[in-house]
């Protein structure tokens, strides 16, 4: 056999390819530690977007305000009379009003801007990102992450993009070559207006082309991540050991549980008034207190060996031991420890106990 196929073969043995998709666990740990699927260009082209919409919906609304505030400076405030009260409350009313004309605007693209970020990570507040690792200072580490495959991908999309936002600038003024040579024939406002449409036209442009960048970049960084997250088949199995706990140490869990079960059965037995025996593959431990019980309640039962211990312990005690093979076995098996005595057994116990308190009598 080949050593590269025997190789591969070791791999697939031992679960060393990451075939597999990511578990519930591994998607969650990595979203704790901030590793979503998220493209950085989204937010930026919806942004953009969102103050070109705002502008064009607002212009007005803005233009006036803006031209309010222009004409308050030359009619109202050349005369002012320069103070330090009266230049805080002109700032303070200028800043007043700025803030209304730039309301709009900010708020649409704000909520925008926390739209598209709910879309593609969903409500996420952490701080692994910010957390300083001294990791990342390893130059030999950041030298290789330049030349990986992810920068290089990187370096492709920023040469497309500046690609793409050139041949949008140059088709757009190529296209208005003939309104620049009848720019000297308008008067300012018409080269204003010029200007503002062009500028608008071009932003809109290049906002729908960095809006489709995104979107692509989005299914690749999804893509990444899917990848990224992939286990091989060891790796669910570790995982699975993790959640579940291992089996060595369970079994030592559950065997130190059956010990100290045992002890507190044991413990109850001198408590007992009979106990019914098979006579040596079961024995049931029987308690009845009339004032505190309404039926008789097994408190221990064990077969072949406990069933051993359990009379051993009887007899230490004086507890009274009788054999009664069929009550015996219908108790082991259909009642367990602290249950009351099924109901269609009251009747043999009820004998059985008659005969231990009437024995008991005899003995005093």
């Amino acid at each position: 056999m080949p050593e590269t196929r025997r190789y591969k073969l070791d791999l697939q043995y031992f679960g060393g390819d990451k075939t597999e998709k990511a578990t519930p666990k591994k998607r969650q740990d990595a979203r704790k530690k901030g590793q979503v699927a998220k493209s950085a260009e989204m937010s930026g082209a919806v942004v953009l977007l969102a103050a070109l919409i705002s502008l064009s919906v607002f212009g007005s609304f803005m233009k006036d305000r803006f031209m309010a505030l222009y004409m308050d400076v030359f009619q109202n405030r050349m005369s002012m009379e320069v103070t330090p009260e009266n230049v805080a409350k002109m700032f303070n009313e200028y800043g007043l009003q700025i803030l209304i004309l730039l309301a709009p605007m900010l708020a649409i693209t704000f909520i925008l801007a926390l739209v598209v970020n709910y879309a593609q990570v969903g409500f996420m507040l952490n701080g692994e990102g910010v957390t300083p690792k001294f990791s990342k200072m390893n130059p030999i580490k950041g030298f290789k992450n330049i030349f990986s495959m992810r920068s290089f991908v990187e370096f492709l999309k920023s040469i497309l993009k500046l690609l793409i936002i050139a041949y949008l600038v140059y088709s757009t003024l190529w296209g208005e070559k003939n309104s620049f040579a009848s720019l000297s024939h308008v008067n300012a406002e018409g080269v204003y207006r010029f200007a503002a449409d062009m500028t608008m036209s071009l932003g809109i442009k290049m906002g729908v082309a960095l809006f489709i960048m995104a979107i692509l970049d989005y299914m690749y960084q999804k893509y990444e991540h899917e990848k990224s997250l992939k286990m091989s088949k060891q790796d669910i199995k570790d995982e699975y050991k993790k959640m579940e706990g291992d089996p060595i140490i369970k079994g030592k869990i559950r065997e130190r549980q059956r010990r100290m079960a045992m002890q507190r059965m044991m413990q109850d037995v001198p408590k007992a008034d009979v106990v019914i025996t098979n006579p040596t593959h079961f024995a049931v431990a029987l308690k009845y207190d009339g004032s505190q019980m309404e039926a008789p309640q097994i408190v221990a039962k064990g077969q072949d060996y406990v069933a051993l211990r359990i009379r051993e312990m009887a007899k230490e005690h004086g507890v009274v031991t009788i054999e009664n093979k069929p009550l015996a076995r219908a108790l082991f098996q259909r009642a367990e420890i602290g249950d009351v005595v099924p109901g269609d057994l009251f009747q043999a116990v009820a004998e059985v106990l008659a005969y231990v308190y009437k024995l008991k009598g005899k003995r005093k």
